[in-house]
């Protein structure tokens, strides 16, 4: 994903915030805290993972299906990546 370019950094940033919530959730399953919390740090980390797929896709798209300098194949090629995840996330 060489072309992400500054966008990379921000995309780091919100890996590390997603492995943070991720450890927090084990933390409290450890700790047996009450299911509401850890429902909620639970539905916040999955909200976090979607709006970094969402961007992922965003920048896969711009990049590999709609650039204009795209032959015909590499357009087709970034196609079937982008459905590929869209149905792996929707299972």
């Amino acid at each position: 994903m060489s072309h992400l370019g500054d966008e990379k950094d921000v995309l780091l940033k919100r890996i590390r915030r997603i492995s943070g919530q991720v450890q927090a959730i084990e933390r409290a399953l450890e700790s047996d805290a009450p299911c509401g919390k850890t429902l909620h740090l639970v539905a916040a980390a999955r909200g976090a993972l979607s709006g970094l797929l969402e961007k992922i896709i965003e920048e896969h798209a711009k990049f590999h299906v709609a650039d204009p300098d795209l032959s015909n194949e590499e357009r087709q090629q970034g196609v079937r990546e982008l459905l590929t995840a869209i149905r792996q996330y929707s299972k």
